[in-house]
């Protein structure tokens, strides 16, 4: 199997020591490539111990650096944390996306389901970023949960011609046709897994092949039968073979096509 998990958190404390056989696990099971999200935090203990702020997503772009045939890194702001992001956060966040190992901007969006930014704030910091994004000519890693008009709407203003992906789709077919109409590819994670993502596997089996990427999301949203467990790089298969599975087409094929679209929406190198 040769996968890319083109979304995975490995930079959280969660993985602590386990860090080395977590990536060793990950090449075990056939895995190409992992992209690490790096994304401002609060300074808590649970995930980055003392550094906090664009320290954490500067993180992420030391540990790809740390080995660039295997990892690469994105930086962000995620839309939980837009309010508390400052002007100089966002000044911090165009150096680290000018960093050439940093492959993309993101992962920055819209969250309206746990709204713990006020919702201008987040317009505002997404819109940013996709701005930078297209300043810079590098792909936008775009998070969005039950804001799809919104999401839709300040991609088709912000967007760059660099395009990039919607990580961790959860809508359906009506959501993704607007950010396929976009340009934008389409990442599944292990939510494709779940007893209730009906309208998703829907979605999975009409969104064109050539447009669809895998993750993890890692450590969270472990696909069936890890439902509730740390998630990690090695698991995506579990949803690769689940999106065969989906479109009746045989998992070599799923392999191939969403290694080679992570490639080309995130210029991740060649293998």
């Amino acid at each position: 199997m040769t996968l890319i998990d083109s979304h995975a958190h490995l930079d959280f404390a969660d993985y602590g020591d386990d860090l080395p056989s977590t990536l060793r696990r990950a090449r075990e099971a056939g895995l190409v490539h992992v992209v690490v999200v790096g994304q401002w935090r609060e300074p808590d203990q649970r995930r980055t111990g003392a550094r906090g702020g664009m320290a954490a997503a500067r993180d992420a772009i030391e540990l790809a650096r740390s080995d660039r045939s295997f990892l690469s890194a994105t930086a962000g702001i995620h839309p939980h944390d837009a309010a508390r992001a400052t002007a100089a956060d966002l000044r911090e966040l165009e150096t680290l996306c000018r960093d050439s190992d940093c492959v993309a901007v993101g992962e920055c969006g819209l969250d309206y389901h746990y709204d713990r930014s006020p919702r201008e704030a987040q317009r505002e910091v997404f819109a940013a970023q996709a701005r930078l994004a297209k300043s810079l000519r590098k792909p936008l890693v775009v998070h969005t949960r039950e804001a799809d008009l919104d999401t839709a709407s300040i991609l088709e203003r912000e967007l760059g011609p660099e395009g990039g992906v919607i990580h961790c789709f959860t809508g359906d077919w009506t959501a993704a046709q607007r950010y396929l109409a976009l340009g934008m590819h389409i990442s599944l994670s292990g939510v494709l897994t779940f007893k209730a993502a009906d309208a998703l596997r829907e979605a999975a089996r009409q969104i064109p092949l050539e447009r669809l990427l895998v993750e993890t999301d890692c450590p969270f949203l472990a696909p069936v039968p890890h439902r509730g467990k740390r998630n990690e790089p090695s698991w995506v298969r579990l949803t690769a073979e689940k999106l065969a599975e989906v479109r009746g087409i045989p998992i070599a094929q799923v392999e191939r096509a969403t290694t080679e679209n992570a490639r080309r929406a995130l210029r991740l190198p060649p293998e």
